[in-house]
């Protein structure tokens, strides 16, 4: 997928760009001189420079890009880090490469993420951060919490030009329209496929989206995958980052939220790791206000906790739906059917409490109203 012409012309001119694409599924070993002749296409100071100079290795191989360091030696012995992104193959089906272009500017700007310093056909370079990516146990760390919070809430407050619409129900139902009518040659996908029930799933989006409707929850720029891998901690500084925009938009923040607290499951979807009311309220403090967090009214934390709790239940449907189009369209050796029914029934079984919840909060809301 290359990216669009809108995305490339939205850039600034001092950014390099070059049409070239590298072939995301080639072995390190034969990626490294399309990865040289790339940084070479872009940055005109190591045009002369032969392949010894340049090293290349793999940082993370997500399911959406692939992640390289590239180490460049100069003439006068300085080393140049940087990190390549290969876009994954079919992911414009589930990612906005264009709204990403846009955003990773500004948020750049503003302190988050790598700064992007080229952009080719098929990804983009961007400064290589010198920290860890966190795990999923990592997350529930008091300290880290508290920081990942404060983070969100600076985050929230960038602005992003273009619409502000939030994005998540129109991103869901564009989801459900592609995973409902997907054919499968694979006799056990395709077996495990027709066993989902779509109208009821259909009937289980508008229903959750007619409830968070009348949340009236605020809106906000989020990164709608903060997952541990895409947070990464520079020990010795103390210094957090939040990298990869790729799903970030306008959305509510209680998605942003909700979203963060399902990846406390981690890798394997162990749902009992959800953080407890007593750590989301922590989380919470720290997100509206981190410099007095105990200050935080009683009243607030209600409102952020059912409206994080809501859209907990989103964030199952969006990524089970997600699973589903990866299932086809991914080449990577993953169980994406099973992936859609993990996140599905977890959906189901947390769904008649946060219903409860948001039902009575609405209720306490529509009576305020009536009495004021």
């Amino acid at each position: 997928m290359e990216v669009s012409e809108g995305a490339r012309h939205s850039l600034t001119a001092k950014i390099p760009y070059s049409s070239l694409t590298v072939d995301h599924s080639l072995s390190i070993t034969h990626l490294k001189p399309k990865i040289v002749e790339l940084c070479k296409d872009l940055f005109n100071q190591w045009s002369n420079l032969d392949g010894s100079h340049f090293s290349v290795e793999t940082v993370s191989g997500g399911i959406t890009n692939l992640l390289l360091k590239v180490s460049v030696r100069e003439d006068d012995g300085k080393h140049e880090n940087m990190t390549v992104r290969l876009y994954g193959p079919n992911t414009e089906y589930v990612i906005n490469r264009e709204r990403e272009m846009q955003a990773i500017q500004h948020l750049s700007a503003a302190g988050f993420g790598a700064k992007l310093l080229a952009v080719f056909g098929n990804g983009m370079v961007q400064s290589f951060i010198d920290a860890r990516t966190l795990t999923p146990p990592d997350m529930k760390n008091p300290k880290l919490a508290a920081e990942i919070a404060k983070q969100l809430r600076k985050f929230h407050q960038v602005e992003i030009p273009g619409s502000k619409e939030p994005q998540v129900w129109n991103d869901v139902l564009k989801f459900f329209k592609k995973a409902s009518t997907l054919q499968f040659d694979d006799g056990e996908k395709k077996i495990k496929y027709e066993t989902i029930l779509f109208q009821e799933v259909h009937n289980e989006i508008i229903d959750l989206k007619e409830l968070t409707d009348c949340l009236n929850a605020p809106v906000v720029f989020a990164h709608n995958d903060l997952l541990s891998g895409n947070l990464m901690l520079n020990e010795d500084k103390e210094k957090l980052y939040f990298i990869d925009f790729e799903y970030g938009s306008y959305n509510y923040r209680g998605f942003d939220i909700g979203n963060h607290f399902n990846e406390y499951a981690g890798y394997d979807c162990d749902y009992s790791l959800y953080p407890s009311k007593d750590e989301q309220f922590h989380f919470f403090r720290h997100y509206l206000d981190s410099d007095h967090p105990n200050e935080v009214s009683d009243k607030d934390l209600e409102v952020l906790y059912v409206e994080t709790s809501s859209y907990m239940l989103a964030s199952h449907l969006y990524w089970a739906l997600w699973a589903l189009i990866q299932a086809k369209m991914s080449p990577i050796d993953f169980d994406y059917i099973s992936y859609f029914f993990l996140r599905y029934n977890e959906y189901k079984k947390q769904k008649e409490k946060v219903l409860s919840l948001a039902k009575s909060y609405i209720s306490k809301l529509e009576l305020g109203k009536r009495f004021m």
